[in-house]
């Protein structure tokens, strides 16, 4: 009895470890807490090895860049060891065994990232070679550890990943220009220029640096037909490297409003009035909301204001002023779901307690859905009733009682 409270234990550890370091969910402080630790680590170290390359830092201040290396190295051991040890707690690995999880998770470009940041060093401690230029390529790496934590880098990868076909068809194209002006500046400057354009190889350095607008003016066409090329050049390498920008930058837009859609889903499937709503139906509602940043200490509702608007908070922390006494709402939760049925007015103020990030439902943009839709308003107002008949508000919802309005006040 007591081996298995024991190993129940023990998952119990491993999963809670699992949900810090991998899933980060929101409103976990500890996560939260780990992440910014991690992400000021390696900001610290990054910082410490550039500087540590300045010989004027280096000399006096060696022996605490040496110090915050160590402690790094231990640091980002523990991680990647921890790491490794919660691998099968992956779905896609769950199904796997321990070790081959683990060896399966190593192998993942993340996983590799995060090994060659430390190997180096640790390798260099063991056989005591410190050689600050060479080894800083690779502790430089570390900085790569930030795409984890990163939604915007994460995005970007996305974005490669997705349009790498495209991308790829455009490094094609680009070489062929490449090769095809090299060869005809080659047969049109050769005879003037021999040391410059005497070989196809040589005409390439001039094609790349012309096509890409750096023109370094130290390979030039002197011939009249030889430069009238080198215009056409530039004009074509203006348009050809516009090219993968725009696809990069179109992809990279998509996967944003792509993240943004399924967090805004999410939250919107977990309120209450909307959890029973099909995917399309939720999907309808999601489409109408609308995001806006607010400042720590902005005053987003004010009591006595007609409340025309229910908010998701996305990110942040907000403060509802009611009077049995201040209530705080974070990461996830929202308030005045009752109020874009009745527009009635506020009778509390909620105060931004630092920098938010809301996603807002207007009244009118709900009754449109509705009206367009008979089930979802048939559905919708019908939990609000039942939820006000069961004085089921609670405070992750919309917990202003005074917002129900009279038609919906009755019912309780």
């Amino acid at each position: 009895m007591g081996q298995d409270r024991e190993i129940k234990r023990r998952k119990l550890i491993k999963r809670r470890v699992y949900e810090v370091l991998e899933v980060s969910a929101l409103g976990d402080p500890v996560a939260r807490f780990i992440d910014r630790l991690i992400i000021a680590m390696i900001l610290i170290n990054v910082t410490a090895v550039v500087l540590e390359t300045v010989p004027e830092l280096a000399i006096p201040y060696g022996t605490f860049f040496v110090a915050i290396e160590v402690v790094a190295v231990i640091f980002f051991l523990i991680e990647y060891i921890l790491r490794i040890w919660v691998a099968n707690e992956h779905p896609p690995l769950r199904n796997r065994g321990r070790w081959q999880a683990r060896i399966a998770y190593a192998m993942e470009p993340h996983s590799i990232i995060d090994l060659m940041a430390i190997l180096p060093s640790i390798i260099g401690f063991v056989l005591g070679y410190w050689d600050v230029n060479v080894l800083a390529i690779f502790r430089l790496l570390r900085f790569l550890k930030l795409a984890r934590y990163s939604p915007g880098m994460r995005s970007l990868v996305a974005a490669l990943a997705s349009e790498r076909r495209a991308l790829l068809a455009c490094l094609v194209i680009m070489l062929g220009l490449v090769l095809s002006v090299a060869s005809v500046m080659h047969l049109l400057e050769s005879g003037a220029q021999p040391e410059a354009f005497g070989t196809i190889p040589s005409s390439m350095y001039w094609a790349v640096t012309t096509l890409t607008t750096v023109g370094y003016g130290d390979v030039v066409p002197i011939t009249a037909a030889g430069r009238l090329l080198a215009g056409m050049t530039m004009v074509a390498g203006l348009a050809m490297f516009a090219l993968p920008v725009g696809i990069i930058a179109t992809a990279f837009a998509r996967e944003i409003h792509a993240r943004d859609f399924v967090v805004s889903w999410g939250l919107v499937a977990r309120v209450p009035l909307f959890s029973e709503l099909s995917a399309a139906e939720i999907v309808d509602v999601a489409k109408l909301l609308r995001a806006q940043h607010v400042e720590a200490g902005t005053r987003i509702t004010v009591a006595g204001e007609e409340a025309h608007s229910m908010y998701f908070i996305a990110t942040g922390s907000v403060e509802v002023l009611l009077h049995s006494g201040p209530l705080r709402l974070s990461d996830g939760q929202f308030f005045g779901e009752i109020a874009v049925l009745t527009s009635s007015k506020r009778s509390a103020d909620v105060i931004a307690l630092s920098d938010c990030k809301l996603l807002i439902l207007d009244a009118d943009d709900l009754h449109h859905l509705m009206a367009r839709n008979r089930e979802i308003e048939h559905h919708i107002r019908h939990v609000a009733q039942e939820r006000i008949a069961h004085e089921n508000i609670t405070p992750h919802g919309d917990i202003v009682v005074e917002e129900l309005g009279p038609a919906f006040r009755r019912h309780r």
